[in-house]
């Protein structure tokens, strides 16, 4: 049994390792798109095998999923899709290649002393538990004991989004959705919805939080949106725009004020929740996250040009 997990384990990164390296040198746009989703979904795989089912979840609704979608939609406004990408001469791709490697052996450099003796960073992170406010290790982890670290994930989110926007977007011609995908989508798509919700709840004692959430919900609303079953999505609507800003702004909130009522004189880091209010606190960040997040992810898939004014 053993050797069967060991031989698979290996076929797996094998696989991973072709797959990056035929996403990298594929001579077709398309191609390298299809072999990205391939590479999510494998990738989603050995999160899941390495006992990360949170991260697998994310990964093949993000990484697969909606960034594969994203993809196709890019590739699907660019006027010669079947155009070759510009191929990068060898002595151009070598300065790259030597600093991919630096960097490599800097990181493993840097996480080679939690390899060394025992693991100290879970043992701490369980031992602060009874204070965390929520019963699972990963959500403690991100929305208390490092809550910078999601904090600055959803400031990442938004950049992204207004980078999108800074381009040239044309309106979105959608095609007419088959029979079979109409009535399939309406059964997935409150499916999605239950399931987000779920998936939310249960991050504060399982694996799942608001990024799986608001990434199940963002899928739901794309494929309604791809079957006409969802009005065009659009920045200029005053909801789409409070959705997207709620998750970062509640953070914010939460943080100033937890802030002022601890005061600097009493050595109160910034987002260390009280004890007494560490779970409601964190659940309603979470909620508000799960709607920014997924309402961010829908505009940056399906996301149409504003209408014009006069």
């Amino acid at each position: 049994m053993i050797a069967a997990d060991w031989l698979f384990d290996g076929a797996l990164g094998v696989l991973l390792l072709m797959l990056a390296a035929a996403v990298l040198h594929a001579r077709q746009l398309y191609t390298s798109v299809v072999l990205l989703i391939a590479f999510g979904l494998l990738l989603a795989l050995t999160w899941a095998r390495l006992g990360a089912p949170d991260l697998a979840l994310a990964e093949a609704a993000i990484g697969a999923g909606l960034t594969g979608a994203l993809l196709l939609s890019a590739l699907a406004r660019i006027d010669d899709a079947g155009a070759q990408p510009p191929r990068t001469s060898t002595v151009r791709a070598w300065p790259a290649t030597l600093l991919a490697l630096l960097v490599g052996l800097a990181l493993l450099r840097a996480l080679w002393p939690l390899a060394e003796g025992p693991l100290l960073l879970p043992a701490l992170a369980l031992e602060q538990m009874p204070a965390a406010g929520v019963e699972h290790p990963v959500t403690a982890v991100l929305l208390n004991f490092r809550a910078w670290d999601t904090l600055l994930e959803l400031m990442v989110l938004l950049l992204a989004l207004l980078g999108v926007r800074q381009l040239q977007l044309t309106r979105q011609d959608i095609a007419p959705p088959w029979p079979l995908l109409l009535a399939w989508s309406r059964l997935l798509a409150p499916l999605a919805l239950v399931v987000g919700g779920y998936v939310l709840w249960r991050g504060a004692f399982a694996p799942g939080g608001a990024f799986q959430a608001g990434a199940l919900l963002a899928a739901g609303a794309v494929v309604l949106r791809l079957n006409h079953l969802l009005p065009p999505v659009r920045w200029d609507n005053w909801l789409v725009r409070v959705l997207t800003l709620l998750g970062l702004a509640v953070f914010l909130a939460v943080g100033l004020v937890l802030y002022g009522l601890g005061g600097p004189s009493q050595d109160t880091a910034w987002l260390a929740y009280p004890v007494a209010h560490a779970g409601v606190l964190i659940l309603t960040i979470e909620v508000a996250a799960t709607l920014s997040i997924a309402t961010t992810l829908t505009l940056l898939v399906v996301g149409e040009k504003e209408e014009l004014r006069a």
